[in-house]
């Protein structure tokens, strides 16, 4: 059985080669497509200044993180965390550099991420699903009916969660399910607007009819099909 793990870092910044560093980890477990309550959450001590550019996007302060754990504190609890498991990130190159960066300021055992770990880029999968579409987090869901109306700002666990629902509709068509008690046979959830838990049971598939633009341009493919070919079958 794989283990998958959603991730998303904050930063400083945005690049480790001009000593940006990481100020917060989040992940989330995903076990036979069901998100599981074995998250992780981490806000790190950078020791240098966050670029505004950076805080307006994710709100944390130098004031918040001043008495966080340093990477070097955590970076063994965090590794054994995501040890052999694929990693599902959206712009991989993004966390992976920073992570790795990282890795290597501690000159800890560990070295590089993708040592340990196998990576899925969704950034990767959604271009190549929807091609010539824009493919952002927040594009990907609208198009897959994700509800992230309670995201004001960034985060890394925040927006591994959000991922996850995404991941898991973008293979299969299901929002992500949480492991919950056998005894327990009904939805724990709130609202749409948070990952559902969930026990053993699965739910029906939702079925996504097409909206009237989409309808409008499979009409228009058709007819460029019969004008091309002098004929399409599927306009009979």
């Amino acid at each position: 059985m794989t283990r998958q793990i959603v991730l998303d870092t904050e930063t400083t910044g945005l690049e480790p080669r001009e000593g940006h560093r990481i100020i917060e980890i989040g992940c989330v477990e995903i076990l036979k497509r069901r998100v599981t309550n074995n998250d992780y959450h981490q806000y790190l001590q950078p020791d240098r200044a966050i670029d505004e550019e950076a805080q307006a996007v994710h709100g944390i302060t130098p004031e918040f993180l001043a008495d966080k754990p340093r990477f070097t504190d955590i970076v063994d609890t965090f590794m054994q965390y995501v040890e052999g498991a694929e990693l599902i990130i959206h712009n991989a190159p993004f966390d992976v550099g920073f992570i790795n960066h990282e890795l290597q300021l501690s000159h800890s055992k560990w070295q590089r991420l993708e040592d340990h770990c196998t990576i899925l880029d969704t950034l990767v999968m959604a271009r190549k699903k929807y091609p010539g579409q824009r493919n952002s987090l927040d594009a990907l869901c609208r198009r897959l009916d994700v509800n992230n109306t309670h995201r004001e700002l960034h985060g890394a666990l925040l927006d591994s969660q959000i991922l996850a629902d995404v991941y898991l509709a973008m293979t299969g068509g299901q929002k992500s399910l949480m492991l919950g008690s056998k005894e327990n046979n009904t939805i724990q959830g709130e609202q749409a607007s948070t990952i559902r838990r969930l026990d053993d049971q699965r739910l029906p598939l939702s079925v996504i009819t097409a909206n009237a633009k989409e309808l409008a341009a499979h009409q228009e493919k058709l007819e460029a099909i019969k004008k091309q070919s002098g004929r399409c079958l599927w306009k009979n």
